[in-house]
C-alpha cells in the first residue's frame, strides 16, 4: 500500500451565533458551509452563563455527547431526567 499525502482543501473559520436564551455557540461542524460532511454530524462549542440556556425543545432520533470543559451545567430533558456536569465530565444522551 502506497502512502499518499493529502493536501489541505480549505481552511475554514466557523461562524458564531446566539442560540436559545443567550448561549453563544460556535458551529464547528454542521453548518451549510461544510455540506460535504455527514449531515448527521454536529459539533458546537458553546459559551453561556446563568441564567442563559435553552427553552424546552423536542429531542428525538439522535445522540448528543457533551464534554464540559469548565464551569457547570445542569441538563434536564422534558421527562424530568437531569444531570449536572462539572469540568472534565462527559454526558452521552440518546434522544427519542
Amino acid at each position: 500500500m502506497q502512502n499518499r499525502i493529502k493536501q489541505i482543501a480549505r481552511i475554514w473559520t466557523p461562524p458564531t451565533q446566539m442560540e436559545g436564551n443567550g448561549v453563544k455557540s460556535v458551529k464547528v461542524l454542521g453548518s451549510n458551509e461544510l455540506r460535504q460532511l455527514n449531515p448527521f454530524l454536529l459539533l458546537d462549542f458553546g459559551f453561556s452563563k446563568l441564567p442563559q440556556g435553552f427553552p424546552d425543545h423536542p429531542h428525538r432520533g439522535f445522540e448528543t455527547v457533551t464534554h464540559q470543559i469548565k464551569g457547570k451545567m445542569l441538563h434536564e430533558d422534558s421527562t424530568g431526567h437531569q444531570g449536572a456536569l462539572e469540568p472534565g465530565d462527559v454526558q452521552w444522551m440518546t434522544a427519542g
